[in-house]
């Protein structure tokens, strides 16, 4: 019942995946591209806790809730400038808002509309007779 071709292409396939995923799978490389990753984190958040007010930090936070792809590309584009030494003293919440209107200046457009299709016949209550 085992053919010894589809073997031989489930073996490609599963190194075709491995080497995709980076390597084989060891649970102690993946345990130790968690902890990279977690410490990259903690670098960030330091970071940002050091340049930022309270206020901007907050204000970032809710963009974050909001638009968590633009909020992680604000972040990132804070730590950079922090690193190479563009912010000499905490941003402000105001300057934040600058920062962000730049942000927004850079990125496309993308226009949403919203079409509301009413059925007459079901939802109209003003044809309705009432009779007391």
């Amino acid at each position: 019942m085992d053919d010894p071709e589809l073997d031989k292409i489930r073996q490609q396939r599963l190194a075709q995946l491995q080497s995709q995923h980076g390597g084989t799978g060891d649970p102690s490389n993946v345990r130790a591209q968690e902890e990279k990753m977690k410490a990259m984190e903690e670098a960030k958040h330091s970071i940002l806790a050091q340049v930022l007010s309270q206020d901007a930090r907050a204000r970032l936070n809710t963009i974050k809730l909001g638009k968590p792809e633009k909020g992680a590309m604000v972040e990132n584009m804070i730590c950079r400038m922090a690193q190479t030494g563009q912010v000499r003293t905490k941003i402000s919440e105001k300057e934040l808002i600058d920062i962000l209107e730049s942000v927004n200046q850079q990125m496309p457009k993308t226009s949403s509309t919203v079409k509301f299709d009413r059925r007459r016949a079901a939802l109209d209550s003003d044809d309705d007779d009432f009779q007391l």
